[in-house]
Parts: C-alpha cells; structure tokens; sequence
C-alpha cells in the first residue's frame, strides 16, 4: 500500500504529461492542461496532497518519503516559475544521491545500517549481511542518480519522461527482486509440527 501511494504522483505526472495541451476555464480563469509544466505543476500538488494525507493519518513521514517531497518541491517550483525544465531533469538524480547519502550516512548515526533498519525486524539476517546490502543500495543509487542525469540531459523529452516513470520501476523493482535469493536463506520458516501418530497402514 505504501508503494501504491508513494507512486502516485509519478504517475498522475505521466498522465497529464501525455495529454495534448490545451485551454480550460475553471472559474473563469484559464488554465493550460498537458504537457511538461502542467505535469510539474500536478506532481507538486499531487505529492503535497499525498503526502500531507499521509502525514495527517500517520502523523509522521518516514525519511524517503520525505526527502521526496521536499526534492519534488525544490525542483518543480522553479521549473514552472521559470519554464525550464533543467530544474525537474535534476529531480531525480539529486534524490537518488541524496537517498545514497542517507544510507551511506546510517552507518555513522546508527549501529543498525538503513537497509537494516527498513528490513531486519522482517529478515533476522546477520549485521555483516545487511552491512554488504547496505553498501551495495549505495553504490544502486549513485550509479542509479547518474544514469537519470544522462538520461535526462542526453536524450530527448519523451525517452527522458518514460525512462524517468518506467525505467526507474523496472530497474529498481530487477534490483530489489535480484536480492531476493540472498536474503532468503536467513527468513525462517516454522516447522510444522511432527504428528503422534505413526503413518497409515
């Protein structure tokens, strides 16, 4: 549920990205819908929105969600205030890098890496091991933030927004699915128990 919810806003940008734009009147104002900077200015009031629900409901806000909100604020303000989308092309390398420090970060402030912290009470897997994910999620998201930021500069529009809302799913669901096999060997799994009774005749 926490995924569906933190994806939201990407893809109601997707949404209004892909429209043709065109000119509405709400309330005798009007206003330009679809293409890039009516995307920004919907993924900064989505994320408020989502975000600040969340806040309300849970009275918190976990750390990634927070560095989101406050990336997707400094980023889409000044995209729409000075129609430049170098601002929101910058989005998503700095969170990345920024996600990568934290986790660089936790080894520092905590005896419990961010990796651990976010999987341990579910995978009662050794400090050592969630100190080699820990690594390897920070190297992820530096390369992960410099490829957006190639992606972004290098290739046009189109293959950059698709990259940015598919792209990064994929690449990122692959890498979480990839670590599976190793942590799987630390999930316990109960024993059923053994019954009294001999087997059939």
């Amino acid at each position: 549920m926490k995924q569906f919810l933190d994806y939201i806003p990407l893809a109601v940008f997707f949404i209004i990205w892909t429209l043709d734009e065109r000119v509405i009147n709400i309330a005798g104002f009007d206003y330009t819908l679809g293409g890039i900077y009516s995307a920004a200015e919907f993924l900064l009031l989505t994320s408020i929105l989502v975000y600040g629900g969340i806040f309300l409901t849970q009275r918190r806000l976990d750390k990634f969600q927070l560095i989101t909100l406050i990336v997707v604020v400094l980023a889409c303000i000044p995209t729409i205030y000075f129609r430049n989308t170098d601002f929101l092309k910058w989005k998503a390398p700095v969170a990345n890098w920024v996600f990568a420090i934290a986790f660089l970060g936790s080894r520092f402030v905590s005896e419990k890496s961010a990796i651990e912290h976010m999987l341990g009470q579910s995978v009662p897997a050794p400090r050592e091991v969630w100190n080699t994910l820990n690594t390897v999620w920070i190297v992820f998201f530096t390369i992960l933030g410099a490829v957006n930021l190639a992606v972004a500069f290098m290739l046009s529009e189109a293959m950059w927004i698709n990259f940015k809302v598919w792209g990064n799913l994929i690449i990122t669901f692959l890498f979480v699915f990839a670590q599976m096999p190793y942590l799987s060997r630390y999930i316990e799994v109960p024993e059923q128990e053994s019954s009294d009774s001999g087997p059939p005749s």
